[in-house]
């Protein structure tokens, strides 16, 4: 497990947990979106349905996984 702290829109700071492959996964995401971690975290939080924010990252992750099969 890997906690990352991150600015959620410039403003809140906070701190995720995530597990090593869902991170490495995000930071790839994000670089694919050109977008940093802060970026993606944020848009993530602002459409998010469920209450942890840890749990709505991985969520995002694995259906931009499944909306993206090459």
């Amino acid at each position: 497990m890997k906690k990352i702290s991150v600015i959620i829109a410039h403003r809140h700071q906070t701190s995720i947990s995530l597990e090593e492959e869902f991170w490495l996964e995000l930071q790839r995401i994000a670089l694919e979106q050109n977008l940093t971690i802060n970026q993606i975290v944020t848009q993530i939080d602002s459409e998010r349905k469920h209450e942890n924010l840890s749990s709505a990252i991985r969520v995002y992750i694995l259906n931009y996984l499944k909306n993206n099969k090459a």
